[in-house]
């Protein structure tokens, strides 16, 4: 990522439904997200688990202020037919955006662990940079979320329920599953204070990415 903003959606979705959602994800929801004005780039994961169809969305913004500003806030006031058949759909969401406050590495891994963290490290950066000297771990990304940028009522919003705060995002990217693991274990052991209380490590894989600096969206 280079952009100063974020935005990280994590959601679940029936298997009955699984098929219309990848579709609406790739051939429209995250293309009508990256053609906004602000907005980068959409990565998509999943998690690398049988029981439950759960997946992890990030987007890349110029800046925090792309949130709350008017064209996405156009965009999610005026959602689309078939946002508003799947939005209603969307299990466990949870939705929150803000400021990358540290950033180590080069490239993106296959394996990644998206933490909700709820409290943010003393040091962001000195974090990243402990992380990133982990094997196989090729990036470390930590964000500040900004409750009222990313709180504001919406018309898209309002087609889902309650979506809770999470403070921070923690994100390690990594080359397999082993590396990652080894980097979750180093995280618990020097900062257990900021894995108190975050979401449960799963892992995700990657499944589809979409940067609007090098698509053709003609």
């Amino acid at each position: 990522m280079r952009g100063r903003g974020f935005l990280a959606i994590w959601s679940d979705i029936e298997a009955h439904d699984l098929i219309d959602y990848r579709h609406w994800l790739t051939r429209e929801h995250t293309t009508e997200r990256v053609t906004t004005k602000g907005f980068l780039a959409s990565r998509v994961f999943r998690a690398a688990r049988d029981d439950i169809n759960r997946f992890f969305i990030l987007y890349e913004l110029e800046t925090p202020e792309v949130l709350d500003g008017e064209a996405y806030l156009a965009r999610l006031n005026a959602p689309t037919p078939w946002s508003q058949r799947i939005m209603p759909k969307l299990g466990h969401f949870m939705r929150g955006g803000g400021v990358m406050v540290a950033r180590e590495g080069r490239g993106e891994g296959a394996s990644i662990a998206a933490l909700r963290i709820e409290t943010m490290p003393k040091d962001p950066q000195s974090l990243a940079q402990a992380l990133i000297g982990c094997d196989g771990v090729a990036a470390v990304q930590i964000g500040a979320t900004d409750k009222a940028r990313t709180s504001v009522p919406t018309a898209e919003k309002g087609m889902r329920k309650n979506e809770g705060f999470f403070a921070g995002l923690l994100l390690i990217e990594a080359l397999d599953v082993a590396s990652l693991q080894a980097a979750l274990r180093k995280v618990a052991d020097i900062a257990p204070d900021v894995v108190t209380g975050a979401s449960e490590p799963e892992v995700y894989q990657s499944m589809f990415a979409l940067d609007a600096r090098i698509a053709d969206f003609g």
